[in-house]
């Protein structure tokens, strides 16, 4: 009986003189979504206190420059005794 051997698929192969080679990953993985799509998500997990959210606490995002100033605004009235 033969032995069946698994592997991880990872993408095409590309083959160049003979030798197989596997394409190269993109050195960073992003996804577009929508704020409303995560924000309930962070929210729980907030509440939650999932200690997940602490893997990407340094973590950098990209926001538009209209939101960046309604949460500076938001920063700045919620301030105790604003």
């Amino acid at each position: 009986m033969a032995i069946r051997q698994l592997r991880v698929y990872t993408g095409p192969e590309l083959e160049a003189g003979g030798l197989k080679l596997m394409a190269a990953a993109p050195a960073t993985s992003t996804v577009r979504v929508s704020l409303g799509e995560v924000l309930p998500l962070l929210a729980d997990a907030v509440s939650s206190s999932r200690t997940w959210l602490s893997d990407f606490a340094e973590d950098e995002i990209e926001i538009s420059a209209d939101l960046h100033d309604v949460l500076q605004a938001y920063r700045h009235f919620r301030r105790p005794g604003a």
